[in-house]
């Protein structure tokens, strides 16, 4: 058995989970974890604040580590590594996390695993789902990141899909900011579009239809602004509406993906709008007609927590994998480092 400390600060929530893997069937437990939010600092602002949040790890993280360790019965002399997310991220608060985790590693002269948080979220289904096997199609959606990957194994991932401009969570954010719903904005508006009719707004559906198979939801996020300044449509309405346009391009462009994709074992959904019902239901769907089971982490292991590093942590010391501790925190890490550039894609691209 190998128990792995994770420690996650990427953003603007700071975790840190112990797991226990079995090192030949890499089967996992959450022995203990903890996760602060800080909406109630950065609600003010209507988005996060990268300063705020680097300042909130260093006062939360050290403590937490504590607690978590209290909470599983255990030392750090019991971890038998310690798995910090080094990338990518607000740097400042991944360097929080990973300098946290370097200072640990070396007090206890235990192994450091540097962790891509993009792989954690890749890999976070197998935690939730122990069965599921190698390769696999991965939509990955959260506030930063709208990717389409086929996993092929640890470490091996090939991008099928990339968004050209603002990621799926960003644009419901900032849907959710246009009208005045308050921070954070994704279950915001999938709890009013339950409240609209989907059909009444027309809104765009960008690039579906098109062989193209990336994403671009930024022109969306400006009809829903039109919308709003015309005076004539409902919020309800319109969080409804920019639901289904919002899908409707998400299962377009992974319907694509699954047709350009190799034979996979099942259609995989992770990053924290995979928490999304809407979103759940309909992939299951566009899963089921190929034939194929869609595997989701729960709602909890889907936005950002340590338990999904903690178990990137443990398939790399599975695999032999560890880091020298003058590894460095990287603000972008790509999953695929040999994807070609997307065509019009700016700095988010």
């Amino acid at each position: 058995m190998a128990l792995i400390l994770g420690i996650e600060s990427s953003c603007d929530e700071t975790a840190a989970a112990v797991i226990d893997s079995n090192g030949e069937t890499l089967a996992a437990r959450i022995v203990a974890q903890r996760i602060a939010s800080q909406d109630e600092m950065h609600r003010p602002y209507g988005g996060v604040v990268p300063e705020i949040a680097a300042r909130a790890h260093v006062e939360v993280l050290g403590p937490m580590i504590g607690q978590v360790l209290a909470d599983a019965g255990l030392t750090l002399d019991d971890m038998d590594a310690i798995a910090a997310t080094a990338g990518p991220g607000l740097i400042g608060g991944v360097m929080v996390g990973l300098v946290t985790g370097k200072a640990l590693a070396m007090a206890a002269d235990k192994p450091l695993i540097a962790i891509n948080h993009l792989e954690g979220h890749a890999l976070s289904p197998r935690l939730a789902e122990p069965s599921l096997a190698y390769p696999y199609l991965l939509l990955l959606v959260s506030g930063g990141h709208c990717q389409i990957l086929e996993v092929r194994g640890l470490g091996d991932y090939r991008r099928l899909a990339t968004t050209i401009d603002d990621a799926l969570g960003e644009a419901f954010d900032k849907t959710a900011k246009i009208l005045g719903l308050g921070y954070p904005g994704g279950p915001a508006v999938e709890r009013l579009a339950r409240e609209g009719d989907a059909k009444a707004v027309p809104l765009p559906r960008p690039l579906v239809g098109s062989g193209e198979p990336h994403f671009s939801f930024a022109g969306l996020k400006s009809a829903v602004m039109r919308a709003k300044q015309a005076g004539t449509h409902r919020n309800a309405d319109i969080a409804a509406s920019f639901q289904q346009a919002a899908l409707d391009c998400v299962i377009d462009r992974t319907r694509i993906a699954l047709g350009a994709c190799g034979p996979v074992t099942a259609l995989v959904v992770a990053g924290g709008v995979a928490a999304n019902a809407a979103l759940r239901g309909a992939l299951e769907e566009l899963a089921s007609g190929a034939g194929l089971p869609l595997i989701a982490p729960p709602p909890k292991l889907c936005t950002d927590n340590a338990a999904m590093i903690g178990w990137a942590g443990a398939e790399r010391l599975a695999m032999g994998y560890s880091d020298a501790l003058d590894v460095a925190a990287r603000p972008r890490w790509p999953l695929d480092a040999n994807a070609a550039p997307v065509r019009g894609a700016g700095v988010k691209g």
